[in-house]
């Protein structure tokens, strides 16, 4: 069968799955993205799939919605998936890559697909012919006009925000010690930056007093909370954050043998632990504040930041009202995938890009469209986004808030029920898999 070329805007990781993808099934594909001719606030590369905010995928646990999710992709042979693994760095239970190596692996497998034909430069217009429209949260001006006056429909805006990552030789070990909270799979991965309680209030009193890029407070509607920054945390709440982000619950300060006040923990932003994400601070201070607030932690006295925090306004459509549930505009031959659809995560934006994929290729070759099983985590997500029920609309992020519960009236501790959760989505997604063999043909 000969199928007519697809159109992908949008170089990240929704765009990219979603033209694996759609080569792998013989579909040619136009993959366009406007860097480096046109950058955006938070990127620093031109390369495709650049991982903007954390490098972690979240956790690998297939009893936890984000574990779940990933062996849902890899069930169904997500490309991008893989080459995290590949790209893996350590982080105890959770997936968190090396950032370059990621993005290189990622351009590998897209120049490797004869298929896909790159196009750099910014699209203002919608394309012709069928079309996928996976820009992002930083979807340019122009074209954010053109998608809203398709869907008809109101865009939302939030704002997200990116951690700073240090130099790891500018760390003082003597202070800072490895230890994952709970001694959980893989021991040492984190590093901790211990806080006595004098130490914390001083350091907690400079956080919410320095000076922030936006000088108002911001209305708390706008903030996803999971990518708060971690002033606005502590502005919440004297403690706040002591019992979030820098929560102590689990670590042993070896100095004193004793659990610390509260503790920022480190995680390795690559394979050789040569830098250091401050895990849950996202930030929106400027950057001279940033080194002396930041500088107040104990064991960073000096150090070097190799990127500071940076805050950036995303935007995404109201989808349970204008998009149907395979996230195509009714009436037209676009679809849309990743964070514009106001999924939100780096693993969602993979998995968006492969159902999109999916469900452009069945519309191209007749077959049916995918509805995944409610049951999953992916599956429940969509059915989520989609549903016209869903009132005042924010991106979410998988979870088993949103999954259909048991019905065998049996009661379980959260554990069992989530393992119980997963047993059965998965059991289900094979079901599903093997009846559509035309999409599937491994796994009829």
């Amino acid at each position: 069968m000969t199928f007519e070329r697809v159109t992908i805007v949008g170089g990240g990781l929704a765009g990219c799955e979603c033209a694996c993808q759609l080569a792998d099934r013989g579909v040619p594909v136009l993959l366009r993205e406007m860097r480096p001719a046109v950058s955006s606030p938070a990127h620093r590369t031109s390369r495709l799939a650049e991982l903007v905010c954390s490098n972690s995928l979240k956790s690998t646990r297939v009893d936890s919605a984000a574990g779940l999710l990933k062996e849902e992709l890899r069930r169904m042979g997500s490309v991008l998936l893989a080459c995290a693994e590949r790209a893996a760095v350590p982080a105890g239970g959770a997936l968190a890559v090396d950032r370059e190596v990621f993005s290189r692996a990622v351009e590998d497998e897209v120049a490797s697909r004869p298929l896909i034909e790159q196009q750099r430069g910014e699209v203002t217009s919608i394309p012709d012919g069928p079309c996928v429209i996976a820009a992002g949260p930083l979807c340019s001006a122009a074209l954010s006009r053109q998608v809203l006056d398709l869907v008809g429909g109101d865009a939302l805006s939030f704002f997200d925000a990116a951690a700073p990552i240090v130099d790891a030789t500018t760390i003082d070990r003597d202070v800072v010690f490895a230890q994952s909270r709970y001694d959980e799979r893989g021991g040492g991965d984190y590093l901790n930056a211990p806080f006595t309680k004098d130490e914390y209030d001083v350091f907690i009193d400079a956080l919410v007093s320095a000076e922030r890029v936006v000088l108002k407070d911001f209305e708390r509607r706008e903030l996803f909370q999971a990518c708060q920054p971690a002033e606005e945390v502590a502005r919440t709440g004297h403690d706040a954050i002591r019992f979030g982000a820098m929560k102590p619950v689990g670590l042993i300060d070896p100095r004193t043998g004793k659990r610390p006040w509260a503790a920022v923990q480190l995680r390795a932003e690559n394979a050789e632990c040569t830098a250091y994400n401050l895990v849950g601070f996202q930030t929106n201070l400027t950057f001279s504040e940033q080194k002396r607030v930041f500088r107040m932690i104990p064991g960073l006295e000096r150090a070097e930041f190799f990127r500071y925090g940076v805050m950036h306004r995303n935007t995404f459509v109201d989808a349970p009202r204008v998009l149907d549930k395979t996230f195509a505009v009714p009436g037209t031959r676009v679809r849309l995938a990743g964070q514009i659809t106001g999924t939100e995560g780096y693993t969602e934006a993979i998995a968006s890009g492969l159902l999109a994929a999916l469900n452009t290729y069945a519309d191209l070759s007749g077959a049916p469209r995918v509805e995944l099983p409610v049951t999953g985590a992916l599956g429940s997500l969509v059915a989520y986004a989609t549903d016209h029920a869903t009132e005042d609309y924010q991106p979410m992020h998988v979870n088993f808030g949103v999954v259909p519960p048991l019905s065998d009236g049996v009661r379980r501790s959260k554990r069992d029920r989530y393992a119980a959760y997963s047993s059965r989505a998965l059991g289900d997604l094979d079901a599903y898999l093997a009846s559509r063999a035309e999409l599937f043909p491994s796994r009829g």
